[in-house]
């Protein structure tokens, strides 16, 4: 049966032979390239092994050179800080929000939800202020990093110190880590301090909260009450040392009091004279005294009363009595009483609003975010740059590298044909390099044709002709000098 089909079918016979045939033909061939390709790898580490001596002074040298390499290099010294999470972590709505997206459970959920809304934490405000040119600049000023960085103005010296500082934020903890690298320990770790400094500063300066404005407000309206408080005060001690006005109501009941004493006693000494008169002449020394007494006393009480002024102009001039007179009193009392009052009403508003002042600056402590150092920066007492050891590791390597090119890139270049375009170019490279022609074209240039002036005048040559291209190098036959010289050396028979 199988025959019957097989010579019904003899076209499909020879394609499944030549397919077997073309598949074991790939196979050996495969097999060929495995094995050409274990020779090759046995050889090369052959060759490799046969000059370890050299490949081992080759990494020696490369271990010696790179440790001198890493001890040339200056030291670079980190001072670290770490700061406590600020305590208000929900600055805004949004902030709350985010965080009640978490469903109170600490970690990824509530930071995700955060990074979607776009909101940051206090911690991230904190690395903004860290980073800002403003806290930068104030470093740069204060150490004068110009100098010790050797840069030639503020945005290299930024540069280089943001290079060399390192301010991370811990998403579990919120922690604020703040590294400083320079060559001096004792300087690293002062401007890991003057980071932690500088945040404080700007925080509370920079602060945006109610209480901060509310305490604006009142330290701005403190300024003016106080000085309208010391304008009342100089126009009220003016207005009294003028006046000899201390206290009107007082003086006043004081003043009435004594005038009707005045009053009582000059109606006795007239009562007294009029009897004496009785009795003796207006001449007798009594009667003469007791007149001299009534004329004292009416003058004193004329006085006390203010017989003889003008009560319009109370407080206009200057009283050389020792108190005023009744007659001016109820004008002194209008002006004493309203300069009394504004005095009175500015004290009490400097009082109430030095109240509302101090409230308000203990709000403020209370709302401004602290900065709490948890780790003070230290003075680094180990390096952290360069890794020398393993600079020198590395230069070992390299050396050893660098020899296993070298012998399988010699072994590959021997073996290359010596008609070979690339060899051929590589070595008139290298011979232009070793005669030091590397400017100098030495090619020799087309012979000149009858009737063409061979002077160098007599040719117009272009830009590029002076920049070294030689465009009309070669033989009279038009074959480069190079060309002809390698020909040539093809023909000579090998030895």
């Amino acid at each position: 049966m199988a025959e019957k089909l097989d010579k019904q079918n003899p076209e499909g016979n020879d394609r499944e032979i030549l397919l077997q045939l073309a598949e074991q033909e790939e196979a050996l061939s495969e097999e060929i390239e495995r094995k050409e390709a274990r020779l090759r790898l046995a050889r090369n580490v052959r060759i490799v092994w046969s000059q370890r001596t050299f490949l081992v002074r080759l990494g020696l040298l490369g271990f010696v050179l790179a440790l001198a390499l890493a001890f040339l290099i200056p030291a670079r010294y980190t001072s670290n800080a770490r700061l406590m999470p600020p305590d208000n972590q929900s600055t805004s709505s949004l902030a709350m929000a985010a965080a009640a997206l978490g469903g109170g459970r600490a970690g990824g959920l509530s930071e995700m939800a955060g990074d979607l809304l776009g909101l940051k934490s206090t911690s991230d405000v904190f690395l903004g202020i860290l980073t800002s040119r403003t806290a930068q600049d104030r470093i740069v000023e204060q150490f004068d990093l110009k100098k010790v960085y050797g840069a030639r103005d503020m945005y290299a010296a930024r540069k280089i110190l943001a290079e060399r500082t390192a301010t991370v934020v811990d998403r579990k903890s919120q922690m604020i880590t703040i590294s400083v690298t320079d060559h001096s320990p004792q300087r690293a770790a002062a401007m890991a301090q003057a980071y932690v400094n500088e945040l404080d500063r700007l925080v509370a300066s920079l602060s945006t909260s109610a209480a901060r404005r509310e305490r604006m407000f009142l330290e701005d309206r403190l300024k003016g009450v106080s000085e309208d408080l010391e304008i009342a005060e100089k126009e009220f001690s003016e207005f009294s040392s003028k006046n000899s006005t201390v206290d009107i109501k007082e003086q006043g009941k004081a003043m009435v009091g004594a005038a009707a004493n005045l009053q009582g006693r000059l109606i006795a000494a007239q009562s007294e004279v009029e009897s004496l008169r009785q009795i003796y002449s207006d001449s007798n020394v009594r009667v003469r005294a007791g007149k001299a007494r009534i004329a004292e006393l009416q003058q004193q009480l004329d006085k006390m009363a203010g017989k003889g002024e003008d009560a319009s102009t109370a407080g206009n001039s200057q009283n050389t009595s020792l108190y005023p007179s009744l007659r001016k009193l109820p004008l002194l009392g209008v002006r004493y009483a309203d300069l009394y009052r504004r005095t009175k009403v500015q004290e009490a508003v400097y009082e109430a609003l030095t109240q509302e002042y101090e409230l308000a600056k203990v709000q403020e402590a209370k709302e401004i975010p602290s900065v709490k150092v948890l780790d003070a920066p230290d003075i680094p007492e180990r390096k952290t740059f360069p890794p020398r050891v393993l600079i020198s590791a590395l230069g070992a390597v390299t050396g050893l590298i660098g020899g296993v090119v070298f012998l399988l890139g010699s072994k590959s270049w021997k073996e290359k044909d010596q008609q070979d375009v690339g060899k051929v170019l590589a070595s008139e490279i290298w011979t232009d390099l070793k005669e030091r022609r590397i400017l100098n074209s030495v090619n020799g240039h087309a012979a000149p044709s009858e009737g063409t002036d061979a002077s160098p005048e007599g040719k117009k040559h272009g830009i590029l002709y002076y920049l070294g291209l030689n465009n009309g190098s070669g033989a009279s036959n038009g074959t480069p000098a190079r060309e002809q010289e390698s020909a040539e050396e093809s023909e000579k028979p090998r030895s």
